[in-house]
């Protein structure tokens, strides 16, 4: 079935797929997975490995909260669909470890608002491009579903590690720069599994 990728400029969630509220939502209707007809995919692994994301450090605090407070809950609902769903042990893993991961980067991101000074308070929300990439995981068919997850959590999580990564370079806030360096590992790991996966999704 043919896919419409449509590519974001900031980065999409930290661990805690990969964007969020704030300023992320300048950049919404990008990254999406939608479904729009039955006749086949409209990109590959190679062409996806071209399309590396831009590299993206929210401006404050408070949009690195809101990208990784909304990244957070698309991951974690993404895997929870993808083990509902995907007939595949190595998907159920991988959707697995998110969850416990993200569950963990969510209560350490509570902890570090609240060590932020002012306190800065986020509600987490998925911005219209994860709703958007939710509502193709839900359209998907068994056949195309485990593809159009692992695609989407490729995407999510290599701009995830950019912000990360850059927030924990720059960031002002020290309690979340030090949340941004504590999920760059668990990001990578489930970058590169998903990866790893989709190298192996048959076609």
């Amino acid at each position: 079935m043919t896919i419409r990728i449509l590519m974001a400029s900031a980065a999409v969630l930290t661990l805690g797929a990969c964007d969020g509220g704030g300023g992320a939502n300048e950049n919404i209707a990008t990254d999406t997975i939608a479904i729009d007809d039955g006749n086949n995919m409209a990109m590959n692994d190679m062409a996806m490995n071209d399309m590396a994301p831009a590299a993206g450090v929210p401006a404050s605090g408070q949009d690195y909260a809101a990208m990784a407070a909304a990244s957070d809950l698309y991951e974690i609902e993404g895997a929870r669909l993808a083990m509902e769903k995907s007939e595949n042990a190595d998907i159920d893993a991988l959707a697995e470890m998110i969850v416990t991961d993200h569950e963990k980067s969510t209560t350490d991101l509570k902890t570090a608002l609240g060590q932020a000074q002012p306190p800065i308070t986020v509600t987490p929300e998925m911005n219209a491009e994860q709703q958007a990439n939710m509502e193709a995981l839900r359209a998907a068919d068994a056949a195309m579903f485990d593809r159009t997850y692992l695609q989407q959590q490729v995407m999510a999580h290599q701009r995830a590690l950019d912000m990360a990564r850059g927030y924990a370079q720059s960031g002002e806030v020290p309690a979340l720069q030090q949340h941004a360096t504590s999920v760059v590992g668990p990001i990578q790991r489930h970058l590169d599994r998903a990866r790893q996966l989709l190298e192996q999704a048959p076609q």
